[in-house]
């Protein structure tokens, strides 16, 4: 068992519910781009996530978007690196800036009213628009 993985000062994600797989990359490596399996695949049940809070998961998954698959996990895949380790430290650090960004709270929309000036600026615009169309139209012959 690992230590767990610190995300905020409140939230610390168990090492236990993230698991990691290494795959092979494409892209720089030279040779070893086809013998060795440097890219890690890094999955997190967000759903059966027992250190995450309920409103964070709704959020994670907002963020998450297409990470997200239909099972609930987060799938990260990491391969900008030619080295397993680099990667992993890639893909480890990941989840953790996608649940600290869903840990913050929406800020709160303010309800306002349009200002009077605003309004008759849109009514003086709306008058003048009407008063081009009406001198647009044809003028009945007597």
């Amino acid at each position: 068992m690992m230590s767990p993985i610190p995300v905020t000062s409140t939230i610390f994600l168990d090492s236990d519910e993230i698991s990691e797989e290494f795959i092979q990359s494409s892209g720089p490596g030279g040779q070893n781009v086809n013998k060795v399996a440097t890219a890690v695949r890094l999955r997190f049940n967000v759903i059966g996530s027992t250190s995450l809070p309920e409103e964070i998961k709704g959020r994670l998954a907002r963020l998450a978007g297409k990470r997200m698959n239909a099972q609930g996990e987060l799938v990260i895949e990491a391969r900008q690196y030619r080295t397993q380790e680099q990667n992993r430290q890639a893909a480890q650090e990941r989840p953790v800036h996608l649940i600290r960004a869903a840990a913050e709270h929406p800020k709160r929309r303010q309800k306002t009213h349009p200002t009077l000036a605003s309004k008759q600026r849109r009514l003086k615009k709306k008058k003048q628009r009407s008063e081009l169309k009406r001198l647009r139209s044809s003028i009945p012959e007597d």
